[in-house]
């Protein structure tokens, strides 16, 4: 096994540093539902269990809200854990990932001596796959797309996602669709059933339900055997009892996620309008999470104010000069907005 091919570096770490406002972490900003607190609050004496396995009950409340077979689905430690199943499970000689995109997806077939094709989008093409993406496909065995990608927030057309599904189907590749950020979109997402090929759906409970600490997420697979090999290469008791209450409660709340899509797209169009008023770049995106490109090292700059930013600078095709930031609360957006209004005129 290689030595880990680059540092992880991700959003979200209010542990090494003061942070009073994190716009470097991805969740909802409805926060976790009051029903799942509830629930994890009645379940307490239930903690001191192992967990199911199987995950029984919660793949079968998935099964019943996806529509699919509940022995395609399989639950893990946050899709990470299902990212990093994959190349110990299907020992894929040859990978091919968009760039910019997801980093895990690079460091775990790194990791287990995958070698690594980057297709590089354009900014020019605001880093939207192009249609010659799917003659990438020829000569590997493995693609992963991340809709919407992250950090740009952009969707694969669906006819482009489509022939991209028919391409790999037809060469017998695998292809992994991190979803996890699909429900802030309002689209429709993809059902894993009667999809040709070999195809592995990624979803989580960690953005839409603000879960990131309890760690959920999980895999639908268009194959029951492809299903069986990721059960079969992670470890036991990989989702906590409280991880499987949440999600469970999740999927019985009703209206929370058409809530989180409605205030989602009127706060991201509130930040990209005051981003763009400062002459800043902003690209378009469909997901609960902005990229925009500044000359000043605004990451550092916002810190001193306790505000936390996702600087790109480690994305292949990226620089230090592009930043993520996620959608909050209007009164947390305007707080951002006033503080990068400020780091633009002292320059």
């Amino acid at each position: 096994m290689n030595h880990l091919p680059f540092p992880t570096s991700h959003g979200g770490d209010i542990y090494s540093r003061h942070v009073t406002f994190d716009f470097s972490a991805n969740l909802n900003p409805l926060g976790m539902p009051e029903g799942v607190k509830k629930a994890l609050t009645e379940g307490m004496d239930s903690f001191s269990h192992y967990p199911d396995v199987s995950c029984a009950a919660l793949r079968e409340a998935i099964a019943a809200r996806e529509g699919c077979d509940a022995e395609r689905i399989v639950c893990g430690n946050g899709a990470a854990d299902m990212i990093w199943r994959i190349p110990p499970a299907f020992r894929p000689r040859r990978a091919l990932i968009p760039a910019p995109t997801f980093s895990e997806y690079e460091r775990a077939l790194l990791t287990f001596g995958c070698e690594v094709v980057r297709y590089f989008t354009r900014e020019e093409d605001s880093f939207a796959l192009r249609e010659d993406f799917s003659q990438s496909v020829a000569g590997c065995d493995v693609v992963f797309v991340c809709r919407p990608n992250n950090p740009v927030g952009n969707l694969a057309a669906r006819d482009l996602l489509w022939n991209l599904i028919e391409t790999c189907a037809a060469s017998g590749t695998l292809l992994v669709l991190d979803e996890c950020f699909i429900e802030f979109t309002g689209e429709k997402p993809l059902a894993a059933a009667g999809l040709p090929g070999d195809v592995i759906l990624l979803r989580a409970f960690t953005k839409i339900y603000a879960m990131a600490g309890l760690r959920l997420g999980y895999a639908m697979c268009s194959r029951h055997e492809t299903a069986q090999r990721l059960r079969d290469f992670g470890p036991c008791w990989s989702v906590s009892v409280p991880a499987q209450i949440a999600g469970v409660a999740a999927l019985r709340e009703r209206g929370f996620v058409e809530k989180t899509v409605s205030l989602i797209a009127g706060e991201r169009a509130f930040l990209a309008e005051g981003l763009r008023g400062m002459g800043l770049k902003v690209f378009s995106s469909r997901a609960n999470f902005l990229l925009f490109r500044c000359g000043l090292p605004l990451d550092r700059l916002l810190l001193r104010e306790g505000i936390a930013i996702r600087c790109c600078g480690d994305y292949h095709g990226l620089s230090e000069q592009y930043f993520r930031i996620a959608v909050r609360t209007r009164e947390e957006n305007r707080i951002l907005l006033n503080a990068i209004e400020r780091c633009v005129k002292n320059g």
